[in-house]
């Protein structure tokens, strides 16, 4: 048997008229959403950070404290389920 051989189109890049526009995976509000979601987990980890002592002799309790240890992973988790929303939200007028 002899194998058929296909050839594919080559698709080009460019929007066929002047008017149309690229298809983008994300549209304005995913990347919205996707700087907010950077910018909960920025603050979720600066508040993360510090707590150390600078003599090793002596230990700091502050790194047990409120901010540290509840707060800022709750950013975080925030930080993330919004991400994961942003990338999952299909733009509008996609079936």
């Amino acid at each position: 048997m002899k194998k058929e051989k296909t050839r594919r189109k080559a698709v080009s890049a460019e929007p066929k008229s002047p008017t149309d526009k690229p298809d983008f995976a994300f549209d304005k509000q995913n990347y919205k959403w996707l700087l907010i979601a950077l910018g909960f987990l920025l603050v979720g980890f600066v508040l993360m950070i510090g707590g150390g002592s600078d003599d090793p002799n002596v230990f700091n309790y502050g790194m047990f404290n409120f901010q540290r240890l509840t707060l800022s992973p709750i950013l975080l988790i925030i930080g993330y389920v919004i991400g994961i929303y942003a990338i999952m939200k299909k733009p509008k007028g996609v079936n």
